[in-house]
């Protein structure tokens, strides 16, 4: 302790709470799985500086917090709280320990608006605190994290750490009227979003571990799933996201996405494109095929000689893989938040199975298109948080799948 007192009351401690937590609300769905927090440094009563978790990967509020204290001008030795509407991470994952950041930071007083639901980490954070000689008090009448977060409270759910899977965002763009594929005179018959969405999914893709497919969508579209150039940062409700390369907080510290493929009999092309080299500042990950056990051989050293990495799991009825099985094979390498990119087959397929955590769906302005549609899922599926936005010609829906 330095000698500082606490500046704010628990009154004005609630207020701001409850301010911080709706604001960092705002970016549930680009910081998922993680939580939505917000964090304020105080000295003598007045916020000298604000942060919040805004991206997946990217800094914690804290670290946030107190770099905008530190270009306030006031010296750190008047600081004397810290305000965060969820107890401080004690862990190092994407990021540092937050706890260490506070410890750094010199503050005497930290005011938590609710204990880590996760169980392998609550209230590890305000031991660490109150050992290092920190004051800290926590929100006897928190923000239930119900409304602020109910996204993290599935993720650190007992069953879910119990059988653990990749937090998995299904992005798909369709047309007016659901399909997944236009007419064959638009976009060449592929795309349906405009430059705008595209732009959108880069960002995306920047900001996941792996980008799963299926081997349906390799013979159809023949796509590369690469990380093609540096976006411009996207406004979310007003707030601007970090752009990619800024992921870590570092420029040029995004990593490109692995490359996964689903298919049960190796049917990819070793000549697809998703094996070509990357080109114009291009940035691709390494491309698995995942497939079933006594894959052909002859396959299986033509993919590998282009480059693939080959992987067995489990199939169902020894017919097709098991998609727990993969789901389980891609937490096994390190993959925590996947984007599936993909074809009606194995996206109804993980959606039926509950694999899908969240979406992000592009509507775009034409009309028909090729494929069962699927506006019929949408209208009956429970859908919670929806945000309901524009990307240039596009309409967006973003939700969590309860």
């Amino acid at each position: 302790m330095n000698g500082v007192t606490p500046s704010i009351d628990s009154a004005q401690a609630r207020e701001l709470l409850e301010g911080l937590g709706e604001e960092a609300r705002r970016f549930r769905f680009e910081v998922a799985p993680n939580p939505c927090v917000g964090a304020a440094v105080l000295s003598g009563g007045q916020v000298i500086g604000r942060g919040f978790h805004r991206v997946w990967g990217g800094p914690h509020a804290e670290v946030e917090a107190i770099a905008q204290a530190d270009g306030s001008g006031v010296p750190r030795e008047r600081w004397d709280t810290l305000v965060v509407t969820l107890e401080p991470c004690s862990s190092t994952g994407k990021t540092g320990p937050c706890v260490q950041a506070i410890l750094d930071a010199g503050i005497p007083y930290v005011v938590v608006g609710a204990t880590d639901p996760d169980p392998r980490h609550r209230g590890e954070g305000l031991e660490q605190l109150r050992a290092a000689g920190v004051e800290v008090m926590v929100d006897p009448v928190p923000a239930p994290l119900e409304r602020v977060a109910p996204h993290f409270l599935r993720w650190s759910d007992r069953d879910r750490i119990r059988r653990p899977r990749p937090w998995t965002v299904a992005k798909w763009a369709q047309t007016l009227t659901g399909q997944l594929s236009p007419p064959k005179d638009v976009g060449d018959g592929r795309w349906i979003s405009c430059g705008a969405s595209l732009e959108e999914v880069q960002l995306l893709r920047g900001r996941v571990d792996a980008i799963v497919t299926g081997v349906g969508t390799i013979l159809a579209d023949d796509p590369r799933l690469t990380l093609r150039r540096s976006p411009s940062p996207m406004a979310v409700d007003g707030l601007q996201t970090l752009p990619l390369g800024d992921v870590a907080g570092k420029p040029g510290a995004t990593v490109a996405p692995a490359r996964v493929i689903l298919d049960s009999w190796l049917r990819t092309p070793p000549e697809a494109r998703i094996f070509a080299a990357p080109e114009g500042g291009e940035r691709g990950g390494a491309v698995h095929v995942v497939t079933l056990p006594g894959a052909d051989p002859i396959r299986r050293r033509a993919l590998e000689a282009a480059g693939a990495r080959i992987h067995s799991v489990r199939g169902a009825k020894r017919q097709s893989l098991d998609l727990r099985s993969a789901w389980a094979w891609l937490w096994d390498q390190g993959f925590r938040r996947v984007m599936l990119e993909s074809g009606p087959t194995l996206l109804g397929n993980a959606l039926e199975a509950g694999f899908v955590d969240q979406l992000r769906v592009y509507t775009g302005s034409v009309r028909g298109g090729e494929g069962e549609s699927l506006a019929g899922w949408l209208v009956e599926a429970p859908l919670e948080e929806r945000l309901h936005r524009e990307s240039g010609s596009d309409a967006v829906l973003e939700a969590f799948h309860g």
